[in-house]
């Protein structure tokens, strides 16, 4: 059904092509480009600057009622076909319903079904994309077959088949934007009162959205959001950055379409502050957003909005009595959990501990149920402070501001700037309560290899593992962090030439989600690579996603 070869042969000459076959009630622009065995069916739209050309991969199909707009390229490689609707074989084919949009490029062998909707710039190639799919912007698919009804974030590269069968099912939002871009198209030049009344339903869209809860400006305000701006300055001046900002207002901030600040060219903090003063000052009511810029490596890091529309925002100051307030009254110790917590936050407090003890920075991150679906995470603010419980606070605080959310921990290497051991701390539907610094106590670990694993409260004790672990405590506390999320444990190996390349290989399967099973498993696996590196991960067999990696073996 999908090809999987081919060098191309010349292009065949013009006198050995077969002739286009077009529908008398098609409607093709006389500045496009169509050659060879195409089939053109009833009431399809070909915009200027198309190339539809068969001269190699052959025949195409394009179905009754479907558009091909503006500088859409469909070709095909010699060899490789699918299977259309009518069981015969084709190069493309495309159903009926169906809109290509600018800029897109579908390379044969290819087939798109019926009703889909082809974002701007995207590429189809040796793929399947089934009934009603909605394929977003500068997207890529390759290799793989789409099932019917799905829908395709901006930007995917999807190359496998486990990616395709992950995606979300669309919604009917993206069916309303869709059709809006079709309509827009398809709008007679002399008809701009059409194109008027979707622009104003768009508009109310985005006002709707700005008086949304979820964009309160009252969230923002007050001085404990200005001492993290003035803590965040401090944390990137600190590690040798410059300092960058942008402003948009809300039309441009829900397309991402944010314009620069004058430069800030300083990099004492008195002078950082009195440029972002100015930026805020001078776009009062738009979104003004921070980054830290390295020099370096010319990119961006660390961004972070510090004004929102309708904020009430006082001028920036590095002045003590705002860092006072801030660490007195937005990061206080919260009362004592209930005792209905059930310890729900102790492995929050473990992971973190862990971490913190092998060196490494901590970053949170939350979605919603679909953003998990696409792996759309969003950065909470990080936590400036090394210590434990200024982490665990930080961690909490995002938990308790993302409620119904997930949210995840993941440890930040700096050394090697990268990410591990990712932990899902929260779940749509938890209602553990928070717990404080004060009630957790970090594990301890009384032998000098870390062998033997404890643990000082017994509201979250766990049984110990034999003593005769050849296991570091690190490893058995990922472990029982995973097993109590409910998690299924994967393990794989590397020698030193695969960890480059990311090359690891499975070890065998762990059936049972018993602690003493894992752990036994796992020291079979580093038995029998005594000289890799071996790592476990978490498998979330809902969501059929791994999380929770962390390398517990190394040459």
């Amino acid at each position: 059904m999908l090809a999987r070869s081919y060098a191309a042969s010349p292009t065949a000459t013009a006198t050995s092509l077969a002739q286009p076959r077009i529908h008398e009630t098609a409607h093709v622009h006389s500045f496009s480009n169509i050659v060879g065995d195409v089939y053109i069916g009833a009431n399809v739209r070909v915009a200027p600057g198309t190339s539809i050309r068969a001269d190699e991969g052959t025949p195409f199909h394009v179905g009754e009622g479907s558009n091909v707009h503006d500088g859409v390229i469909i070709h095909g490689l010699e060899h490789g076909r699918v299977i259309g609707d009518d069981q015969q074989q084709y190069s493309v084919w495309i159903g009926k319903n169906t809109s290509i949009t600018h800029l897109s490029l579908i390379y044969g062998p290819a087939y798109v079904g019926n009703d889909c909707f082809i974002g701007f710039r995207s590429t189809i190639f040796n793929a399947r994309i089934g009934q009603g799919c909605i394929v977003m912007m500068h997207v890529l698919i390759q290799d793989v077959e789409i099932p019917p009804g799905k829908y395709v974030p901006s930007g995917s590269v999807i190359t496998t088949q486990q990616q395709a069968d992950r995606l979300p099912d669309v919604q009917s939002t993206d069916v309303e934007f869709a059709t809006h871009v079709v309509e827009v198209n398809d709008a007679p030049r002399d008809e701009p009162t059409r194109i008027a009344t979707i622009r104003g339903e768009l508009e109310q869209a985005y006002a709707a959205k700005q008086t949304d809860s979820s964009f309160d400006s009252n969230h923002y305000q007050g001085q404990g959001n200005m001492a993290s701006v003035v803590d965040q300055v401090r944390h990137l001046l600190a590690q040798g950055y410059r300092i960058g900002t942008e402003h948009a207002d809300s039309r441009r901030f829900q397309t991402s379409s944010w314009q620069t600040c004058s430069p800030i060219q300083a990099t004492r903090e008195s002078d950082v502050m009195s440029e972002l003063n100015r930026c805020l000052a001078e776009h009062s009511g738009e979104y003004v957003r921070m980054f830290g810029i390295d020099p370096q490596a010319k990119r961006r890091v660390s961004e972070m909005i510090v004004q929102r529309p309708g904020d009430k925002v006082p001028a920036l100051s590095t002045s003590g009595s705002t860092s006072a307030s801030y660490s007195s009254s937005s990061y206080a110790p919260s009362p004592a959990p209930s005792s209905n917590s059930g310890g729900g936050n102790a492995s929050v407090g473990e992971q973190v501990s862990s971490l913190v003890r092998q060196g490494y920075r901590i970053g949170v991150e939350y979605a919603d149920a679909r953003r998990f679906q696409t792996s759309s995470w969003k950065s909470c603010p990080p936590a400036q402070s090394s210590r434990e419980s200024d982490i665990i606070a930080a961690v909490e605080a995002c938990m308790a501001e993302h409620q119904g959310e997930y949210v995840r921990i993941f440890g930040i290497d700096t050394q090697s700037k990268r990410r591990i051991s990712e932990t899902i701390v929260q779940r749509p539907g938890d209602q553990s309560a928070r717990s404080t610094t004060s009630t957790y106590v970090p594990t301890a670990y009384s032998s000098s290899n870390g062998s033997s694993y404890s643990q000082t409260p017994s509201s979250y004790s766990q049984p110990s593992h034999s003593g005769s672990s050849s296991l570091s405590g690190e490893a058995i506390d990922q472990v029982r962090s995973l097993v109590r999320q409910g998690l299924r444990i994967g393990m794989e190996h590397a020698d030193k030439r695969r960890f480059q390349t990311s090359s690891w290989t499975s070890c065998r399967p762990i059936d049972s989600n018993r602690e003493s099973d894992v752990i036994a498993a796992l020291e079979a696996c580093i038995a029998e690579h005594p000289r890799e590196y071996v790592r476990i991960f978490g498998i979330d067999t809902q969501s059929k996603r791994r999380v929770g990696e962390a390398i517990v073996q190394r040459p």
